[in-house]
Formats: structure tokens, C-alpha cells, sequence
């Protein structure tokens, strides 16, 4: 699905293709029966493939769950480097990436949980995978935020890679609170405070004017 349509709440097409059918039954299982627990018969059974096909797609279940992480790394990516994100403009940007990014931590919240507990039992092999996967997206939002910088968009004295795991963060902790903690607001109210928040914190032109 495409970065706009997942932004709008599109539904998906109703047909999807075999290597779209066993990703979406592989983020299921993984995400009730973790790493350990899922297996190729039950994903392939979920996704109602036979094994052999699954393994033509996938070599092995690693494989596989690299692909799931992938997928949702790379619908933000493509945000990235999309017309959203070609305004010129830094609260316009920011928005547009953190919609993206805020969609697809609520849809793919449940194998993110899961991914959680796993960077907690298997701290070696979920890391590689999730670093793998999600380092072109940071580096990216960081080389953003520089030419921000450069274009006297953001506070000079700002460290970029801090910067963005600032952001990264507030969404990722508004996503994993908010079946934990009653608010009176909704999670797009919630989006909003954190963009009017963060922009205030890093540009210049919302800085007091006594501030050095």
C-alpha cells in the first residue's frame, strides 16, 4: 500500500498476490506466537499456501520476518523520498512523514510488541533485523533534518541523529501507551501536540527573541 493511501485509510485491494497473502499471514503468527513459536506450516497454513510455495518465495522463517520488517520500513522510506516530503517547507514535511509513520505503527502494532519482547530474549538477532531494515529511514530523516539546518530550518546546535530519535520516540511511545493510559484525547490529537511540540523545539523562527 502506498504512503498516501495508508494516510487516508485506504483499504487494501481485495486480491492480493502470493507473496502479499504469506507477508500479511506472516505478520499474524509472528505477532501471536512470536519468533520461536511461528512456524512455516502455520504461516503458510494462515495465508493458505502449501509450504513448498512459501519457501519459494521465502528461503527460511528468517528470511520471512526480515521481509515483514522490511515492509513497513519501507512504506515510511517511500514516504521519504515522495512529493510529501518536497515542500520546502518544515512543519509541512514532518507532517507528512509522522502521519505515515503514525499509520503504520498502528497497523502493524501487534508484531511491533511482539518485535519489543524479542529485542528482550533475542537481543542479537532482532536488533540486526530491525537496524537492517530500518537504517535507510533514519538516515534519511537525519539527512533531512542537516540541509533543515543548512537552510536555517532548525537550530544549528541541534544534533540531527538526537533530533530524530527525539521524534521517532514520541510516536513510537504514543503508539505502545495508549492501551495502558485513559487520555481524553484521540491518537491524531496526540500527533498534533507532538508535531506543535517539536517543531517549536527545533526552529529557529519559534525561538523567544532573548534566546541565544
Amino acid at each position: 500500500m502506498s504512503a498516501d493511501a495508508l494516510i487516508e485509510g485506504a483499504s487494501p485491494p481485495e486480491k492480493l498476490t502470493t507473496r502479499e497473502r504469506i507477508l500479511k499471514a506472516a505478520s499474524t503468527v509472528f505477532a501471536e506466537q512470536g519468533v520461536k513459536g511461528a512456524t512455516t506450516r502455520e504461516i503458510a497454513r494462515v495465508a493458505e499456501v502449501n509450504e513448498t510455495t512459501l519457501f519459494r518465495h521465502f528461503q527460511n522463517k528468517e528470511l520471512l520476518l526480515k521481509a515483514v520488517v522490511e515492509q513497513s520500513a519501507n512504506t515510511i522510506d517511500e514516504a521519504l523520498t515522495g512529493p510529501g516530503m518536497s515542500n520546502g517547507d518544515l512543519r509541512k514535511d514532518l507532517t507528512y512523514y509522522a502521519r505515515v509513520s503514525n499509520a503504520v505503527l498502528f497497523e502493524k502494532e501487534p508484531i511491533i510488541r511482539m518485535f519489543i519482547g524479542e529485542c528482550t530474549r533475542q537481543p542479537d538477532g532482532a536488533r540486526q533485523i530491525a537496524c537492517t531494515a530500518w537504517q535507510p529511514v533514519r538516515l534519511k530523516l537525519i539527512d533531512y533534518l542537516k540541509r533543515a539546518q543548512d537552510n536555517g530550518q532548525v537550530l544549528p546546535h541541534l544534533d540531527p541523529e538526537q533530533t530524530v530519535e527525539v521524534l521517532v520516540s514520541s510516536l513510537m511511545g504514543g503508539m505502545l501507551r495508549r492501551k495502558m493510559v485513559e487520555t481524553g484525547f484521540s491518537p491524531e490529537a496526540y500527533l498534533d501536540t507532538v508535531l506543535d511540540v517539536f517543531i517549536r523545539g527545533i526552529s529557529p523562527a519559534q525561538q523567544p527573541e532573548n534566546q541565544e
